[in-house]
């Protein structure tokens, strides 16, 4: 039978990423419930009654009772329980009884899943919820189950598999993922806004469980028309921002004709080669003179003289105008400084060439923003940086020839940018744009909108 799962093999993927180079910082598993929690009214399946469950009994106790408030508001309609209940497996135990939809315990490993046969859901206790939990918080634990949850709200508004088998081209997978990822979202808005009973989600906690969001995007070069698609993380990133932006009515009104996807196949046996990277000195080689090509003529069609900031190499983290992180905007001799030996390679290799060129493109964004006499210090500069950064990326995803976007580009960006402020910095190297969750708004902002809604 036919169910709607969070990511398959996650336990997988999570450890590809753990074998990856060392990301700097330390994983913090910040708690979400709060001490005055209420009773919870969820009953869980086979469950041991320890902390993973009763993290997700909680959880889904308040998602339910989101729901029963929200379905009502949204579709004008009562909403339902779920008739099959909740299900924790223990894969590990080889006499673990299967949840429905399954054959054997062993079938959900690594997995969290709605099965719309039976109107249940299930995950697995012993190496993906811990795992999550350990690596991300336990809001992506939350995250997790809200967007099963999700999947629960389309059968309710009638989108089921039998729908989705007779009109495919109307509910392609990675729409009705990117409207769960949605759902998810509205329902974390209305934690972060004190609504909840039970639990309290702050910003540290939500960039970190947006990292899971990451971790279950679809393998690079995956085909958006792909059965199984799920969508990339910038998609599915941006799909739960904009339910949390947007609320519940925007989500259950997205179609394939209003949702724009970034998810690409690779199109050249060479960059599916190379995984659609650059080695570092030729992404530099590429991207600064397309970058200042683009801000050129940004300036010149507002009637200024742009004056082609000098991109220069630097053994060390620059220094010129605060610390701006490995990449920085020099006003007082105008040039771009790069940081070739340390940080910025090591952010190139660890997260892709586009990590490289997002982190480029705010600095050249820094240098438009003199230009055309604008403030280059404070929050309000570190926001229209973002925002021409994401400008600049749209206007490229959009080309048919010259410099572009390879799959997983976007992906590349929004980790970046959930990971580190240094995009985000003014001149002086303060005022950054926080969290990591605005950051990426930000981003995402010039990329579907342009540089008109960046102010300039």
């Amino acid at each position: 039978m036919r169910h709607r799962s969070i990511a398959l093999i996650v336990v997988t993927a999570l450890l590809a990423a753990g074998c990856t180079a060392q990301i700097p910082g330390t994983p913090r598993a910040a708690k979400v419930v709060k001490k005055e929690a209420s009773t919870t009214t969820v009953q869980v399946r086979g469950s041991d009654n320890g902390p993973i469950d009763k993290l997700a009994a909680t959880a889904l106790t308040d998602i339910e009772e989101f729901w029963t408030e929200s379905f009502q508001t949204t579709f004008n309609k009562p909403w339902k329980p779920l008739g099959g209940g909740y299900f924790s497996v223990d894969t590990a135990d080889a006499t673990a009884k299967p949840p429905p939809c399954t054959q054997k315990a062993a079938d959900v490993e690594g997995n969290a899943f709605y099965c719309p046969a039976a109107d249940a859901i299930a995950w697995d206790r012993a190496s993906l919820l811990p795992v999550l939990q350990d690596r991300f918080g336990e809001a992506a634990v939350v995250v997790v189950l809200a967007h099963e949850i999700g999947h629960a709200v389309q059968n309710r508004m009638g989108i089921t598999p039998e729908a989705e088998r007779r009109e495919p081209e109307r509910y392609p997978t990675i729409l009705t993922e990117a409207q769960a990822d949605c759902f998810a979202g509205a329902f974390v808005r209305n934690v972060t806004d004190g609504k909840s009973q039970r639990l309290d989600i702050n910003a540290d906690a939500l960039d970190k469980a947006l990292g899971a969001l990451i971790t279950f995007r679809d393998p690079v070069g995956t085909s958006p028309e792909d059965e199984q698609a799920h969508g990339s993380a910038f998609d599915r990133v941006a799909a739960f921002q904009d339910g949390y932006e947007q609320g519940t009515k925007f989500c259950g009104a997205m179609t394939v004709q209003n949702r724009q996807f970034t998810q690409r196949a690779f199109t050249s046996v060479k960059d599916r080669a190379n995984g659609g990277n650059l080695p570092f000195d030729d992404m530099l080689e590429a991207v600064t003179p397309d970058l200042d090509g683009f801000f050129k003529n940004l300036a010149t069609t507002a009637g200024k003289t742009w004056p082609s900031p000098r991109a220069e190499a630097s053994q060390t983290e620059p220094t010129c105008s605060g610390d701006q992180g490995p990449v920085a905007y020099c006003p007082a001799d105008k040039t771009i400084k790069i940081d070739t030996k340390d940080e910025l390679p090591a952010l190139h290799r660890e997260f892709g060439d586009y990590a490289t060129g997002t982190l480029i493109a705010t600095r050249y964004a820094m240098a438009e923003l003199a230009v055309l006499g604008k403030p280059t210090e404070g929050e309000g500069a570190s926001a229209a940086a973002l925002c021409l950064a994401g400008a600049y990326t749209g206007e490229v995803f959009k080309r048919q020839d010259g410099f572009g976007l390879s799959p997983g580009d976007f992906d590349e960006a929004v980790t970046v940018l959930l990971q580190f402020d240094y995009a985000a910095r003014d001149t002086k190297g303060s005022n950054p744009v926080d969290p990591g969750f605005e950051r990426v708004a930000k981003f995402r902002e010039g990329v579907f909108e342009g540089a008109k809604k960046c102010g300039v």
